[in-house]
């Protein structure tokens, strides 16, 4: 007896792709994402949305391999910090209850008389694709942050998306030694294009008046920003609060 032929079978529905690694609760997520920041220095959001898939962590190659953006530092450059850092005085900060913004000046002036303030002379060298006004604001470009190793667009609309940073911020210039500047001295420091960098706003706000004791940049940039703080202290004659030597040789040894 011929066997009727069997009806063909539903498809099946496709299974969900498992997701690699484990399941962590939203509380657990947002404290390993918390812990990271602090340890990184890096934007809390950017680890978040690595946690979740929607980017690379910061600091990490990208999809081509290179390695982190960052200022390249050569060996002579970073053998030359490692000197100065061994020939600048270790002292601990004075108190600056006594410090004033304005004591370095109440706002950016024009240093190499080309007619700009300092501000839009450090925006206009550090962004890309700028576009500039005929009186030196910089309207819009690019910035690949070093600070957090995002590309950031600035717009003069949003002008605090993008901020100017001290390198070695004034209040703490103020506790390790520029309190005994004259006027003219702390002016110059204040509008330094050595101690300036264009940076993310967010990163720079965190950054605040802390040292490298107390606050890094994302590991991409760590020998290049210990190179240049080293580099306005030994040229300022200021002194170095035991933590701020041992971060910047931690970070120098990093190049």
């Amino acid at each position: 007896m011929s066997r009727k032929p069997r009806p063909p079978r539903s498809p099946r529905r496709p299974r969900p792709a498992r997701r690699a690694g484990l399941v962590v609760a939203p509380a657990a997520l947002l404290v390993l994402v918390v812990a990271a920041a602090l340890l990184t220095g890096a934007d809390p959001l950017a680890w978040l949305r690595a946690a979740v898939g929607a980017g690379p962590p910061p600091g990490a190659p990208d999809a081509s391999g290179a390695p982190p953006a960052g200022d390249p530092v050569s060996p002579e450059e970073a053998a030359a910090a490692r000197a100065d850092l061994r020939g600048i005085e270790t002292a601990p900060p004075a108190s600056g209850d006594d410090y004033e913004r304005d004591a370095f000046g109440s706002d950016w002036v024009d240093t190499d008389d080309n007619g700009c303030p300092t501000r839009h002379d450090i925006l206009a060298r550090d962004l890309e694709d700028t576009e500039v006004a005929p009186d030196c604001t910089v309207v819009s470009g690019v910035l690949e942050d070093p600070y957090t190793g995002e590309r950031i667009t600035f717009s003069a609309e949003d002008p605090m998306e993008v901020q100017i940073d001290h390198v070695v911020p004034l209040a703490l210039a103020w506790r390790t030694g520029a309190q005994d500047w004259d006027r003219d001295r702390r002016v110059e420091f204040a509008n330094d294009p050595d101690n300036l960098l264009a940076s993310d706003g967010s990163a720079n706000q965190a950054k605040g008046d802390s040292g490298p004791g107390e606050w890094r940049p994302y590991a991409g940039f760590r020998c290049a920003y210990a190179v240049a703080y080293v580099g306005v202290v030994d040229e300022y004659g200021l002194t170095l609060p035991p933590a701020d030597r041992a971060a910047l040789a931690d970070m120098l040894d990093t190049c």
